[in-house]
């Protein structure tokens, strides 16, 4: 599905991650030779390239499309320092939510993974002036979702000033910036203002995601759900925005097919891991292990998602235009 090829990083921006895989850190992306197929790369790897962590399930929005409603106690540092001696050797930890940001000990929780893991933060930043500085340097990069302009923004997400405030603080301590939006069938249109506004503030890419029937999402009308099709031909129509425009961030788009069913592994405040989403599964989720208990080797040779995961993460399942082309 990928578009066009991934631009060459230099060698001092990489990190080997395992099976042949780098990580490009000035790319924010996952890459391998072009020849090296997921199912190789699958075969070799004993831990996954990339993980989400809930720190928190708390969050100070309550996005239209969240699927993360149902609450539970934030786990304490001594058991996510216990999860993160169980992640060795995953390449990439997401610290995310609920909103991370939001524990006032955020910076000692990317303190405990930082040195260990590549770290990024999905946040929607309105809690950045807290943090922004005390955890710059250590994270790769923040992730706002950002379904901009105002006015779609505040329908879809929340507070847009708050969060415009927290981007700010993030660019001003020197942390490179990504953007996500959730595709409704009523902000297609905005879709160009999104870019244009990465554009300005220097994003390295946009990820464009389609919403999943669970949590506040069971509530969205069914018109709101455009199907692979239409997100291939908006995909395909912003490509081509993008190239008379000039913009410099990438381009992404997910959409839930079966190539990307249960690429994700996400561990809960609990510990509990799961694959995500599992499209005939109970809330989407598949148990896979608790890494409080038990290492990540151990739950990766459950997982049965490998191909997926690697494809996904590779770029190879998704629409992907790279930055700057």
């Amino acid at each position: 599905m990928t578009d066009l090829a991934l631009p060459t990083v230099p060698q001092q921006n990489r990190r080997h991650v395992g099976g042949g895989v780098e990580y490009a850190f000035s790319g924010q992306h996952f890459d391998a030779p072009a020849d090296l197929d997921a199912e190789s790369v699958a075969g070799a790897l004993t831990t996954p390239l990339s993980v989400i962590v809930q720190v928190t399930k708390r969050c100070d929005f309550d996005c239209s499309f969240c699927s993360e409603i149902l609450q539970m106690p934030d786990p304490t540092l001594d058991q996510l320092d216990t999860i993160r001696q169980n992640l060795a050797g995953v390449g990439r930890v997401f610290l995310s939510g609920g909103e991370p940001l939001m524990r006032k000990d955020f910076s000692e929780v990317v303190d405990i993974f930082h040195g260990h893991h590549i770290i990024a933060v999905p946040t929607n930043a309105t809690h950045a002036l807290d943090h922004a500085r005390s955890i710059a340097g250590k994270i790769a990069y923040a992730n706002v979702g950002f379904e901009g302009p105002r006015a779609a923004f505040k329908r879809v997400r929340g507070d847009y000033d708050k969060t415009m405030a927290g981007v700010r603080a993030l660019k001003e301590a020197g942390i490179p910036l990504a953007l996500s939006a959730v595709v409704y069938r009523s902000t297609l249109s905005v879709l160009p203002y999104t870019a244009q506004i990465a554009d300005v503030l220097d994003a390295t890419k946009v990820k464009l995601i389609l919403p999943l029937r669970k949590g506040n999402a069971l509530n969205l009308a069914d018109h709101e759900f455009i199907t692979t099709d239409e997100a291939e031909t908006t995909f395909a129509r912003l490509k081509e925005q993008r190239a008379e425009m000039q913009w410099s961030p990438a381009l992404r788009l997910t959409a839930w097919t079966p190539e990307n069913e249960g690429h994700m592994i996400v561990v809960e405040p609990n510990g509990i891991a799961r694959a995500w989403p599992v499209y005939d599964a109970p809330d989407l989720w598949e148990n896979l292990g608790n890494v409080l208990e038990e290492p990540i080797t151990e739950i990766w040779k459950r997982y049965r998602f490998k191909r997926n995961h690697v494809s996904k993460y590779l770029g190879r399942s998704i629409h992907a235009v790279a930055q700057g082309v």
